[in-house]
């Protein structure tokens, strides 16, 4: 069984300012896709679509005390078991190609999907990469491997509707503003940690989500001793550069 998360209280100062950056972010949001359908655009992510729920998440420790909050211990479990999971892939992966494609294929989808229903079970608290993430296309694209099944002229194709559809970079067919919109979450998360530690802490969403359950690693980090806190984090089998970031 996981350990109970430190007092969320303890560090209300930081989450506080990631939740504010959460609700900032969606009323903006909810603002801008009105108008972008009103203008005739169209987003294909909805209740039920979990194709991108296989992806890398980097998070700042902030975010991920607020998800780590909302769990129960066998969540929390989930979790970490798919953690330990994460640095293996990242001890192993010779680049950072590898190491994405194999979190898709081999890693998979994140403990915290309600598989069944296509719904993450801890909605309100899911990270920023999570909220901003949006697709101007259908959510095949979306999915691991669908590139490498497309013809050269599908790709074509691919390109050309990237090239015309508002709202994407004219690269890739995520929604560019709404990943925009978010960035303040990020910056708020650093400035609260900076002022709070005097350190920030950055990484895989589910390692830190774990580490934040860890009283010896906040007790660490809440000291500003980043060295001590990368050391909890590597006897608990937690610690590479890939995945945790300290300073």
């Amino acid at each position: 069984m996981a350990p109970a998360p430190p007092s969320a209280a303890r560090f209300r100062s930081v989450t506080a300012a990631v939740e504010r950056g959460y609700a900032r972010y969606a009323r903006q949001a909810d603002g801008w896709l009105t108008r972008y359908r009103e203008r005739g655009g169209q987003v294909y992510c909805g209740a039920g679509c979990f194709a991108c729920c296989d992806m890398p998440i980097r998070v700042s420790l902030a975010e991920a005390l607020v998800t780590a909050a909302a769990l129960d211990g066998e969540a929390a479990a989930r979790v970490e078991a798919h953690a330990r999971q994460v640095l293996h892939n990242a001890r192993t992966a010779p680049d950072e190609a590898t190491y994405v494609e194999r979190h898709r294929r081999e890693v998979g989808f994140c403990p915290l999907l309600d598989r069944e229903t296509g719904g993450c079970s801890q909605y309100a608290a899911r990270p920023t990469r999570c909220r901003d993430t949006f697709s101007a296309l259908p959510a095949r694209y979306c999915a691991a491997g669908t590139w490498e099944t497309l013809t050269r002229r599908e790709k074509a194709d691919y390109a050309r509707e990237v090239a015309r559809t508002p709202g994407t970079d004219g690269e890739l067919h995520y929604v560019a503003p709404l990943e925009h919109l978010s960035e303040p979450i990020w910056a708020a998360a650093a400035r609260a940690m900076r002022q709070e530690w005097g350190l920030e802490v950055w990484g895989d969403f589910w390692t830190l989500t774990t580490l934040a359950r860890r009283e010896d690693f906040m007790e660490r980090v809440a000291r500003g001793d980043a060295r001590g806190a990368w050391q909890v984090a590597r006897r608990a089998g937690l610690a590479h550069e890939v995945v945790l970031e300290i300073g």
